[in-house]
């Protein structure tokens, strides 16, 4: 597919970061061949040392953009412990990229338990066997608390384990980039100022 020519004009018409999000997103699900809703997550950790990894967006709206996770793993206790974050979308398809900071913040139980739901049975019985982040001795130890889990559930639906919930990310900022050539990109920036946003665009 080629990728849609971005000019001048185009980022000049959106004032709203979450309409132009929404509309590359939209663009990257008819174009990217796996998971279009892929970021990369950064967090650091009570150390100042940064943390990185892809984790799946479950959507997003004005109040942010939301993923799910073990709390206890790397990541959920870095973020519990340091609510600030960034995360960057690549749809290499589309030579695009979305770039956004902001501070961080639990869901509530209600939206957990709906997305929880959702998920596959296998998916829900290894929120309850992955000690996500610690070590393992070998995949036998994984694969019997599998089994025990799917013991233990037999005949019911699992429920959602106390320590699995999602984060939402609350932008400050949010930066779009277009492949231009001779790397003479477009990028365009929108910086939150009190519920407003403000845009400019800067040297690629």
């Amino acid at each position: 597919m080629k990728p849609t020519e971005l000019t001048a004009g185009d980022f000049a018409t959106y004032s709203d970061p979450y309409e132009l999000f929404g509309l590359w997103l939209t663009d990257a699900e008819g174009s990217e061949i796996n998971d279009p809703n892929a970021m990369s997550l950064a967090t650091v950790d009570q150390d100042g040392m940064p943390d990185i990894r892809v984790v799946l967006l479950k959507g997003f709206d004005r109040d942010g953009f939301v993923f799910y996770t073990n709390f206890e793993s790397d990541k959920g206790r870095q973020l519990l412990g340091q609510p600030r974050a960034g995360l960057c979308f690549h749809w290499k398809s589309l030579r695009r990229q979305v770039r956004i900071r902001g501070t961080v913040e639990p869901v509530s139980s209600a939206e957990a338990d709906e997305y929880y739901a959702t998920r596959p049975r296998g998916s829900r019985i290894g929120a309850w066997a992955s000690r996500q982040s610690r070590p393992l001795p070998d995949r036998a130890t994984l694969e019997k608390a599998v089994a025990d889990y799917e013991e233990k559930f037999e005949g019911e639906e699992p429920p959602r384990p106390d320590h699995w919930s999602g984060f939402r990310i609350k932008p400050v900022q949010m930066e779009f980039w277009h492949d231009r050539p001779f790397r003479l990109h477009d990028r365009v920036r929108f910086d939150s100022e009190g519920g407003d946003w403000s845009k400019s665009r800067l040297y690629p």
